[in-house]
């Protein structure tokens, strides 16, 4: 069953950013992920919504999306959205 990566951000400091976009697909590759949402613009039509980013990557599988979070080349560069962005980040599986 596929995997979603979900995370809703706020940007603080562009540049820092901008490097951590740089790496970050290098580091989805092996785990067979893909974009679906990538920011882009959002229109709320119910709620509020804390962030004005959105990003949603698929994984084959929640094993792949977990172990993607936990390795070594991707938490060498979470340190740059961390400290750049303010947000939300969830791993959800699927619908069947």
């Amino acid at each position: 069953m596929k995997a979603y990566a979900i995370v809703q951000e706020t940007v603080k400091d562009e540049a820092m950013f901008a490097e951590y976009r740089k790496h970050v697909m290098a580091t989805l590759e092996p785990f067979g992920a893909r974009f679906v949402v990538r920011g882009g613009t959002m229109t709320v039509v119910e709620g509020t919504w804390p962030h004005p980013r959105l990003v949603v990557i698929e994984f084959p599988s929640r094993q792949a999306a977990e172990d993607w979070y936990r390795s070594p080349a991707y938490q060498k560069v979470l340190p740059l959205r961390l400290k750049s962005a303010d947000g939300n980040f969830v791993i959800v599986d699927g619908a069947g």
